[in-house]
């Protein structure tokens, strides 16, 4: 796929052309989920496009994960936000994330991320109980939107749909 290459390019426009190649193809730029989570934290031409081709990637290949994961923890709140919301994606597949998962829940300072968070551990049907005491918790912040998304999660997951 040589929007691959595309998205390593040293030149911003050419990261940028790859994202918005890759924003048509739909669930068939799945291969390039992670360097478009990557692409997130790059120049504004560049992340807007990531973001497009992220919107309509469907769940990404199994054997990125690990890399998500990874990308979760990012300092940079629209990296972690996807990475997060990829993983969501992967439904069960990513329950062995839940305990990342839960510390963001519990520890990020960004609300959307929070969110996210929140709403991935019900996508997975996280069961840990560190996890379901997380979101009971969540489910009493002060924020309502978060306190939703942890409300329909917990009952997600306890009646594992």
């Amino acid at each position: 796929m040589d929007e691959l290459q595309g998205l390593r390019s040293q030149k911003a426009e050419e990261r940028a052309a790859a994202a918005e190649a890759l924003s048509h193809l739909g669930e068939e730029a799945a291969p390039a989920a992670v360097p478009l989570v990557e692409c997130c934290s790059d120049e504004e031409s560049v992340s807007q496009w990531a973001v497009a081709a992220l919107e309509s990637l469907g769940p990404p290949p199994e054997d990125s994960i690990s890399a998500l994961e990874k990308l979760a923890t990012s300092e940079h709140a629209l990296v972690a936000y996807w990475a997060i919301t990829l993983l969501g994606r992967c439904g069960e597949t990513a329950q062995a994330s839940q305990q990342m998962l839960t510390s963001i829940l519990n520890e990020s300072n960004e609300i959307s991320v929070r969110q996210r968070a929140a709403w991935c551990l019900g996508e997975i049907q996280a069961d840990s109980k560190e996890s379901i005491e997380a979101l009971a918790k969540a489910t009493k912040a002060t924020d309502p939107r978060l306190a939703r998304i942890a409300s329909k999660s917990l009952a997600s997951v306890k009646t594992g749909a």
